[in-house]
């Protein structure tokens, strides 16, 4: 798989990434995921992101990652948020103990890439004391472990593009990883968020660009039949893509990991397949390179048709799904469930 370099970090990573959520409680069990792992690594990933808030899914990958083939060096990623619980954000000794729970649970002496997880959003984490001056306890504990040499980069993990801008202006972080906000249909971090990062030569990490499964495969009924949640316009929007789709002849999982790859200021791209068969799928997909400019054209106009989300749209798309009443179709990327079955069985 072919490499690029995720900023001033100067580490080169594979064009997809594994994002670890679902190598978890979430995740199909503990062999299927092991299955994916071993899979990614075959295929020349080398770049895997997890998080405390990810169920236990950095004890579940400390666990495989013991019992894999890994063929060249790997580089890790994990974050700050939502361990102990309850969580203070502000507590130096939660923090330092919150490593070194991930060092032993991800079975690592360093940690390449830690990341302030949803430090835009202050109702799940309040990290900063001065948001405006970008000032908070957790920035001192990590210039601390970097000088240690407990982790070698400092990032920013969110969901919203503003707030998220500021943070990345203030030039404390090496990396940035966004989700949910840069896709083929979904646009708001164009404008501000990544040329912010790029001012700062700062990597750049693409979660969710399948929306969390709402463009993971097509939905043609459901969109015609435009559910409650689901504006006029973005009906149009869905159904022009399809119709683009149809004039391609391409799978829907291909076209959008390709035109995030087209991006040449995008270091990685996540994916959390669930299965091997998934990860050789979006493999295949990146594989075949960059989209065409014309191809390009095409989406970019039908992105426009909704440039940025309606009033009231769930971040992550009910497509198909029970959408009023107990759900999780507002969660952002904060997440914790229960224990995934670690035994042979599991």
């Amino acid at each position: 798989m072919r490499r690029r370099v995720l900023g001033k970090t100067g580490i080169e990573v594979s064009e997809l990434g594994l994002g670890g959520l679902f190598t978890s409680s979430l995740g199909p069990g503990y062999e299927q995921s092991k299955s994916v792992v071993q899979r990614a690594f075959d295929l020349g990933i080398n770049f895997v992101d997890t998080a405390p808030a990810y169920a236990n899914s950095e004890e579940v990958l400390g666990k495989i990652l013991g019992e894999v083939t890994i063929n060249e060096p790997l580089i890790m990623t994990t974050k700050f948020g939502g361990r102990p619980q309850p969580f203070d954000p502000r507590n130096k000794e939660q923090l330092m103990w919150s490593i070194e729970e991930s060092l032993k649970l991800l079975k690592r002496e360093v940690i390449d890439i830690l990341i302030i997880h949803e430090p835009d959003r202050p109702q799940l984490y309040d990290w900063w004391t001065d948001p405006e001056e970008v000032h908070g306890p957790v920035l001192e504990v990590m210039d601390e472990l970097k000088e240690d040499g407990v982790i070698r980069f400092t990032g920013l993990g969110g969901t919203t593009v503003t707030e998220m801008s500021h943070y990345v202006r203030s030039g404390k972080f090496d990396v940035l990883l966004t989700a949910f906000n840069y896709s083929a249909l979904f646009r708001e971090a164009e404008n501000d968020l990544i040329p912010a990062a790029l001012e700062q030569n700062m990597g750049i990490i693409i979660g969710s660009t399948l929306q969390q499964g709402g463009l993971g495969r097509r939905y043609d009924d459901v969109v015609r039949s435009k559910p409650a949640w689901m504006s006029k316009g973005r009906q149009q929007q869905f159904l022009a893509f399809y119709e683009l789709l149809d004039d391609l002849g391409m799978p829907i999982v291909e076209l959008c990991l390709r035109f995030s790859i087209s991006n040449p200021d995008i270091s990685t791209v996540l994916i959390g397949a669930k299965t091997a068969e998934q990860l050789e799928e979006s493999v295949n997909a990146v594989n075949e390179g960059p989209l065409d400019i014309d191809v390009l054209g095409r989406i970019d106009e039908i992105a426009a048709m909704m440039p940025y989300r309606p009033f009231e749209e769930p971040q992550l798309l009910p497509m198909g799904k029970p959408y009023y009443g107990p759900g999780i179709a507002n969660l952002g990327m904060g997440v914790q469930v229960g224990k995934l079955d670690l035994s042979e069985k599991g």
